[in-house]
């Protein structure tokens, strides 16, 4: 890659970057925001804390959930945690260490977040780099424009559109966002969703 295509490149995501910054007072409409999705639920390959009130050796920092969806602390092995939220899984914790500890009281955090595949934001078509993202409260149409780094040279951008479950097709006006800074139709995403960018027709 020539040092011309580097800084075109580069120029191009600082340019993405920026507009998500100022991208924070978009509006969305009820119908179409993902602010009433439910809690987020534990993926395999998630990382996550529990944190045991007044018992410190039971206590665990920077524990992965195994590829089978489950994870073992002191004095419990294998809980189920995959589909549940954190709130649940810690429910849950509390439940089986009652046998050892009197009341326990337990509060389970992501560190790092993978998903559930039924929860990553997809990007298919004329994206630079089509890819699956992990979900993130709050991520928007620009944060995954700018994950996936840009669109291709041939995507037909105001022609773009978020996939949600049920079927539900919502329009993406992609070269009003990057282009003109209108970010009418920056939407709020929501796991499952597929953000889908056509091929222009010439």
């Amino acid at each position: 890659m020539t040092i011309f295509k580097q800084w075109k490149r580069y120029s191009f995501l600082f340019l993405l970057a920026f507009l998500a910054a100022c991208s924070n007072t978009t509006k969305v409409t009820p119908e179409t925001s993902a602010e009433n999705w439910t809690a987020y639920r534990i993926g395999g390959g998630d990382v996550i804390d529990v944190f045991v009130w007044r018992n410190p050796d039971v206590s665990v920092q920077a524990v992965p959930i195994r590829p089978d969806g489950r994870l073992t602390i002191p004095l419990v092995e294998n809980i189920e945690a995959v589909g549940k939220t954190p709130e649940e899984l810690a429910r849950l914790i509390e439940t089986k260490l009652q046998t050892y500890i009197k009341e326990p009281r337990v509060t389970v955090t992501i560190k790092q977040f993978v998903g559930d595949y039924a929860q990553q934001v997809r990007v298919v078509g004329e994206a630079s780099e089509p890819a699956s993202l992990p979900y993130r409260e709050g991520m928007t149409v620009l944060d995954v424009v700018i994950a996936v780094g840009g669109l291709t040279e041939f995507a037909a951008g105001n022609k773009a559109m978020i996939i949600r479950s049920g079927g539900t097709k919502i329009p993406v006006f992609l070269d009003d966002i990057l282009v003109k800074g209108d970010f009418t139709t920056n939407r709020k995403l929501a796991p499952g969703d597929v953000l889908l960018i056509p091929l222009a027709w010439f």
